[in-house]
């Protein structure tokens, strides 16, 4: 599946893949307008999301590794520097491991290594907050209007306890092109990950960002900026 694209800018190209229900138009805005001076920003809309639409979200992370490559192809770029956060952060994982001579970088937010101890109550607290989205009829009028009806399958999808994909998250090793983990200070788990990551591969840098929590390019887009523009001119 190709995918609905925005571009701007010119120069290597980098890629931001947003989070779960936002699309390339509401995410990653100030990061967007920040690095096409320098870059060419390519921001997709994952496949369900968007001007992306599609009812079929049963294998979600693979499809969207697939649907990035040809989507890069058709754009004929044959690399990339790769950041993703939350959900766009996994499929970024997905997609470096399954086509990594198109990654030269690699920049994830919002990722949880491994299943914590408490994952149980804190998924239940997330799939309750996003069931609670179906009873709210100005939410439902307004992600309706964004994605489309397939929306509400995400919110399925969410229920399992079992959509983490921590068999993916887990392990890095397969990955060999300069990797930054950034992590908000006040999710815990997401912190303990980053320094995890670096403790297990020297390709591997980190930064925890304060006052920010899971969505640091949007609680802190200045300093995730910051960090994000260091690391690509160091590496």
């Amino acid at each position: 599946m190709i995918l609905h694209t925005e571009i701007q800018g010119s120069g290597e190209a980098i890629v931001f893949l947003h989070t779960g229900l936002q699309t390339s138009k509401t995410d990653f805005i100030q990061q967007q307008a920040l690095f096409s001076e320098n870059y060419q920003v390519i921001s997709p809309d994952l496949r369900g999301h968007g001007m992306s639409a599609s009812m079929d979200i049963s294998n979600f992370f693979e499809d969207s590794a697939n649907d990035l490559n040809e989507t890069f192809e058709n754009l004929g770029l044959e690399s990339v520097h790769l950041a993703g956060a939350s959900l766009g952060a996994l499929v970024a994982i997905y997609f470096a491991k399954r086509f990594p001579d198109k990654v030269k970088t690699l920049i994830l937010s919002g990722v949880t290594k491994e299943k914590p101890s408490n994952w149980k109550i804190l998924h239940q607290q997330d799939a309750d907050m996003q069931a609670g989205l179906l009873d709210n009829a100005e939410a439902v009028s307004y992600f309706t209007e964004l994605h489309g009806a397939g929306w509400k399958k995400f919110i399925e999808l969410g229920q399992s306890e079992d959509w983490y994909p921590f068999n993916e998250t887990s392990d890095l090793s397969a990955i060999a092109c300069p990797i930054l983990v950034i992590a908000g200070e006040s999710s815990p788990n997401e912190c303990c990950s980053a320094v995890e990551y670096s403790s297990a591969q020297e390709n591997i840098h980190i930064s925890i960002i304060p006052f920010a929590s899971h969505l640091v390019h949007s609680e802190q887009p200045e300093a995730y900026s910051e960090v994000t523009g260091r690391f690509l001119l160091n590496i």
